[in-house]
């Protein structure tokens, strides 16, 4: 696929971007030098190759999920002006 000048200027009015004409070449090259790059990629076989997570074997480092925090839950609702049934009580704030 090749962008042609008057592609890049209607994307480029699509986007509201202003853009000169000299922008409009070098644009237009570029975008076409990363659509040839895709074509090249998608041109390589990568049937059966399995899909990586990282490029290097690594493994990560697992720790043990153990709650660290202790549960302060009863403090809190004791400074509470108003608890009912183990829920904090606000006043209505919409009329």
């Amino acid at each position: 696929m090749s962008l042609t000048h008057q592609d890049v200027a209607r994307i480029a009015k699509l986007a509201r971007i202003n853009v000169s004409e000299a922008e409009i070449a070098a644009t237009a090259d570029q975008l076409n030098n990363i659509f040839g790059l895709i074509e090249k990629m998608q041109a390589v076989d990568t049937d059966g190759i399995e899909p990586m997570a990282h490029p290097q074997d690594v493994s990560l480092r697992l720790r043990d999920d153990v709650v660290t925090e202790t549960s302060q839950r009863e403090a809190f609702q004791a400074v509470a002006p108003q608890v009912e049934k183990g829920l904090f009580l606000v006043p209505k704030v919409i009329e």
